[in-house]
Order: C-alpha cells, then structure tokens, then sequence
C-alpha cells in the first residue's frame, strides 16, 4: 500500500465518530455485551442487501459482516459467539420484513444489523414503511435482540435512503451509523480515491469492507467500554432494569401495515390451481441461493393461482440476463381488464434478479386470488419463467 493511500486512510479513521448519526438507546447492546462478558454464547446476524452479502469481497470473511463477526470474538474471547449472514443481494427491505422471521429471528439472535440503504428507494414511503415494519418484528421478538441500523453509499453521488430510513432509526432510538459523513465524505472533498475502495461506486472492496467495518467497530468498542464498566451479567434481558419492551406507535407517515406480512414459497403455500407450472422442490444451499423452492413454466398459457390474506400483496420473481424470457401477465381477484406485466427479461446486466412487484398495498385486509398466467414467450427463449414466493398480509 503506497504511502498516500495509507495517509487517506488514517484519515478516514479519524473520521469514524462522525459515523454515528443516532446515538439512540444502546441500552440493549450493553445488555448483550454484559451476557458475552458472563460467558454466554452469543449470536450476531445481518441482514441486507448485496453489501452484507459480501458482493466484490475476495472471501467471504473479507466483508463488512464477517470483520465485524470477527470483533465480537476477538472482544468476548469466553463468549462462543456464532455468525449468521442474511444478505442477499439486490433485495429490499419488503423483501426484509417478509423473510425476517424464517430467515433471521428463527436463530434467535441476540444482536442483529439492518442494512438496506442502498436498496431501499430514497424519499419512497412504500420503503419507509417497509423498512420501520422489518425494524418492529425485530424489536419485537420476545427475546428482545439488541438492534443497529448501518446506512451504506453510492460513491458516485453519496445517493442512498438515508432521509426515510434515519427518522424509523430516531423514532426506536437505534444506534445508527452511516458511511456518508465517513467514507464518502473523503472521496467528495478528494481526500480518498474511490477506486481505492470500490470498482463499481457501490459496492466496498476488501479495503472498503474494512473501512465500513471500522466504523461499525468503533461505535461498538464504546459499548463495550460501558458494559466492562458495568461487569458481568448472566440476566437474558435485563428486564428488572428497565421497561423497554414497550414500542412507541409508527410513524405518523406508514402504518406499519408490514409488520405482518410472510413469504410464501412451495413449502408453505398450494397452489388452488396449476396447469404447466413445475413445482422446484431442489434443495436450497444457503440463504443467497434464492431461486430455489419456487415454480417454473415455460409454455403460453401456463396458469398457476393462489389464494392470500392480507391487505398488502407482492410476488417475487425472476428477472433474468439470459434473454429472452418469458413474460407472464398477473391478475388480482379475476380482474382481467387490468392486468400486472411480470416481464422476466432483465434490463440490467449484473446478473439475474430477484425482483419483488407490489400488487396491492394498503387494500382490503381479507383473502384474494393471486392468478399468473404465461402470455408471451419466443422459440428462442433462453430461461424459463421462474416464480420465487409470495408476501402476503
């Protein structure tokens, strides 16, 4: 590392206190730090996009999560503490708030990170209110898991959806830091090359995971300062201390109609009818392998339908780069004048994505009929039609 690129950096680290945009309520943190301190077994997850994921990372222990992870162990040597990664890239907090439960709190972790900044849509109230929802299902499980919210960048205009995700963070006192005072700060005034730490303007390198771990890190050693002040404690939550179980109502902007919703994949839901779509009962490898348990058609005509709860609907798909695909054409309770496009040719060319399309939000709470029918397809197709899930309630 030459000489100037060491000299950035060390300045950037003496930024990283500017990283903290909500002190919050770390009343939790402690508490879990306390137990890591008493010996009990601790475990950290993620949840995210592609950064938590680990995109351009050169190993999977090289990104923001896993240095982080490695933290913990290093500070709580007589704690076991266990690691679970959640990200997948592409994906938003609807999808977050939907996959939570089965794919997050199912671990019963006892500190978690929310990363989805840079998926969620800036000034979106869909998203303000997706996102304040995943953070009430965390908050809300009976454990009471210590919560941070981590707000990552585009370094090429300092874009990302801070300006609806900080107010959820303030309104539930979440400790929250952010990269944008930090590390793009540096690359706006010139300071620090971004290619340094980037090769896309999104997503961090080895060095560019470090850095976001850094300030991530440096908040936490604080903590951990505190709760060495304060010794030992084998209590699960700390109840007799403080009342904080209590949420406060949502923002007066969402309803937080989310807090309810589940995805639905082959595995949980039957299809009330199905004429030439294949059910995909392939066993999935981890978290990130997401075109699994879903269903696939390739014929005109195909037709699979469904019946959900819910006031809030969406159904997840596959946008593919092998093109052309399918497009299958969605109908909402027998409406057939008003159809919704599921086109599965994808525009962009990073790879296939995991699309999420809202078909009804804020609608009549009670059952509708989800029907998706297959309406164009070419002799030259290259994929097939891939149905991922439904997230329904």
């Amino acid at each position: 590392m030459d000489k100037n690129l060491q000299d950035a950096i060390a300045k950037v680290k003496e930024k990283y206190d500017d990283g903290l945009v909500n002190a919050g309520d770390d009343f939790r943190i402690v508490k879990c730090m306390q137990r890591a301190l008493a010996g009990r077994a601790l475990t950290v997850a993620f949840l995210g996009g592609s950064i938590t994921q680990g995109s351009l990372a050169s190993t999977p222990q090289g990104c923001y999560a896993y240095r982080t992870f490695e933290w913990w162990e290093k500070n709580f040597p007589d704690s076991k503490i266990s690691y679970w990664n959640a990200g997948i890239g592409g994906t938003t907090s609807h999808l977050g708030v939907g996959r939570v439960s089965e794919e997050v709190l199912s671990q019963r972790p006892d500190f978690v990170i929310v990363e989805f900044s840079v998926n969620d849509e800036d000034v979106n109230p869909h998203f303000e209110e997706t996102y304040e929802s995943l953070v009430r299902v965390i908050l809300e499980a009976p454990w009471k898991p210590a919560l941070m919210l981590v707000h990552n960048v585009r370094y090429d205009d300092g874009g990302n959806a801070e300006l609806i995700h900080r107010p959820v963070g303030e309104r539930y006192r979440l400790p929250s830091v952010s990269m944008k005072p930090v590390l793009y700060a540096k690359v706006a005034e010139g300071a620090l090359d971004k290619r340094s730490i980037t090769p896309d303007d999104l997503h961090p390198n080895d060095l560019g995971h470090e850095l976001v771990a850094g300030v991530i890190t440096n908040y936490l050693e604080k903590v951990r300062q505190k709760a060495l002040e304060l010794g030992p404690d084998q209590n699960c939550g700390g109840e007799a201390d403080k009342e904080d179980h209590f949420l406060p109502l949502p923002l007066a902007i969402t309803r937080s109609s989310y807090e309810n919703v589940k995805r639905y994949r082959n595995y949980q839901i039957t299809p009330v009818a199905c004429q030439g779509f294949l059910q995909d009962d392939e066993p999935q490898k981890a978290i990130a392998d997401c075109f699994k348990r879903g269903w696939t058609a390739k014929e005109k005509g195909a037709r699979i339908a469904f019946r959900v709860s819910g006031e809030n609907i969406a159904v997840q798909y596959r946008k593919t780069v092998r093109k052309p695909a399918p497009v299958a054409t969605l109908y909402l309770d027998g409406n057939r004048r008003e159809g919704i496009e599921l086109d599965a040719n994808f525009t962009e060319t990073w790879g296939d994505c995991l699309y999420l399309e809202t078909i009804l939000e804020h609608g009549n709470p009670g059952e509708h009929l989800v029907e998706i029918e297959i309406t164009e397809t070419s002799e030259e197709d290259a994929e097939t039609f891939y149905l991922v899930s439904l997230i329904a309630g």
